[in-house]
């Protein structure tokens, strides 16, 4: 008795290649504007977080001038962060005087931009 072969045809393998590239087709560009997106919302969380240091770090300067950190540019907004600024960040210098309000500029990864507030300090 001769015993059956098992296994794929040449045509079935050569549709699951076919459909594994049209996958690819959609998911490739799909994928490339889902990482946009997610830097651009990382750069609105650290410009966030930056905010929301400030003001812990204004209203901790009030207090005592032992506490935090004088802020006399944007830059220095930065050094009221724990951990500091993540790498790959920078913010655009801009002075801030004393009891004022500015708003500053964050550029994150790909040249994302965000922007926090920052009360100057002394």
């Amino acid at each position: 008795m001769i015993g059956r072969q098992f296994g794929f045809t040449l045509i079935e393998l050569v549709i699951v290649i076919a459909i594994i590239g049209i996958l690819s087709v959609v998911a490739i560009p799909k994928y490339i504007d889902l990482t946009s997106v997610a830097q651009s919302n990382a750069t609105n969380a650290v410009a966030g977080a930056l905010s929301s240091a400030n003001a812990s770090n204004y209203a901790a300067r009030k207090l005592s001038s032992s506490f935090g950190a004088a802020v006399a540019n944007c830059t220095a907004v930065s050094d009221a962060l724990q951990g500091g600024l993540p790498t790959g960040y920078t913010i655009t210098a801009l002075t801030v005087a004393a009891d004022a309000t500015v708003t500053c500029t964050l550029t994150g990864p790909s040249s994302t931009t965000a922007t926090f507030t920052a009360t100057g300090v002394s």
